[in-house]
C-alpha cells in the first residue's frame, strides 16, 4: 500500500526515500541508541488522531497488574528484594488495533510501503511485518494524572512510537542506556537495582506531539514518569516485527488487552 493524497507525514522535513536523510538517521540511532525525528507527523494529522482518540479514552484497558524489569515472572529462589524479583507499577491504558478507525493517519502510514522501507534502512534491517494477531500493530496509550510506564526493558529490539498530546507536566521519557547484554544473559542485577533505588544517574529524552521516536530498549532500562496535570498522555506505539507471522500468545493478549480478539 502507498499513500493517496495529503501524506501525514512532513515529507519537507522528512524525505524518506532520501538516501542522506536514511544514513543520518541511521548514524544518530545506532550512536546512540534514540532517534528522535522532530515534526514527522503534520499538526493537522496530530490533531486529526487526537481528536479521534481522546474521546476515548473511557474504553482504553488497564492493567491491574505489577512487573519486574526483565517483563517475566518473579523467581521464587531468589529474595523478593533482589532486582529481579522487585516489581513496579504500569498503569497507563491502551486501545488496540482493532478499535483504531480504518481511516486514521496512523493507518495510513503504518501500511505505507516508503515508510517500511524507511524504517528497515534506518534499523539495519532487510524486512518489517505487522503482527500477525489483530490487537497488537497499533496501540493508543492513555496516560491520566498519576498513571505511568515502570522502569523496564523491552523483549523487541526496536521501538516506534510517537507523542500525540503531552501533558500539563510529568510524563517523562527517562532511560539508561546499556545497562545489560541480553544476548550474552547478563541480568546487570547491580545496576538495575541501583536505578530502581535511584542511586544511578538516568538521562531523558525530549518530544513533543508529531515527533516519530526509534528507541532501541532491549538492553536499555526506560520508564515514563506519572503524568500530571489535568491533560492526559496520548501516545501511539507502532508495533512492527523483522520476522513475519509474528503474534502474541493467548496469555500475553489477555495481560495487555484484557482480550484474546
Amino acid at each position: 500500500m502507498t499513500l493517496v493524497g495529503p501524506s501525514p507525514i512532513d515529507g519537507r522535513l522528512h524525505p524518506l526515500d532520501d538516501p542522506d536523510h536514511r544514513r543520518r538517521c541511521r548514524e544518530t540511532l545506532d550512536a546512540e541508541g534514540a532517534l528522535v525525528l522532530e515534526g514527522f507527523f503534520t499538526a493537522e494529522a496530530v490533531a486529526r488522531v487526537v481528536a479521534d482518540s481522546s474521546p476515548r479514552e473511557d474504553e482504553a484497558f488497564y492493567a491491574a497488574s505489577t512487573h519486574n524489569v526483565y517483563l517475566t515472572p518473579s523467581d521464587p529462589d531468589l529474595a523478593p528484594d533482589h532486582a529481579f524479583n522487585r516489581q513496579v507499577v504500569s498503569s497507563k491504558g491502551l486501545i488496540a488495533d482493532d478499535q483504531i478507525p480504518a481511516d486514521s493517519p496512523l493507518r495510513t502510514v503504518y501500511d505505507d510501503a516508503a515508510f517500511r522501507d524507511f524504517l528497515c534502512a534506518v534499523l539495519g534491517i532487510d524486512a518489517i511485518h505487522p503482527y500477525a494477531d489483530d490487537l497488537s500493530s497499533i496501540n493508543v496509550h492513555f496516560a491520566s494524572a498519576g498513571r505511568e510506564l515502570g522502569w523496564h526493558f523491552d523483549n523487541s529490539s526496536f521501538a516506534v512510537t510517537m507523542l500525540l498530546q503531552a501533558p500539563e507536566a510529568g510524563g517523562t521519557f527517562e532511560y539508561v542506556a546499556g545497562v545489560r547484554d541480553a544476548d550474552a544473559g547478563e541480568m546487570a542485577f547491580d545496576t538495575v537495582g541501583a536505578v530502581l533505588d535511584g542511586d544511578h544517574p538516568v538521562e531523558t529524552l525530549a518530544f513533543a506531539p508529531g515527533d516519530l521516536v526509534l528507541f532501541r530498549g532491549r538492553n536499555a532500562m526506560h520508564r515514563v514518569t506519572p503524568t500530571e496535570g489535568s491533560v492526559t498522555r496520548l501516545l501511539v506505539v507502532f508495533a512492527l516485527n523483522d520476522r513475519p507471522g509474528v503474534a502474541l500468545s493467548d496469555s500475553a493478549l489477555q495481560t495487555f488487552y484484557g482480550r484474546t480478539s
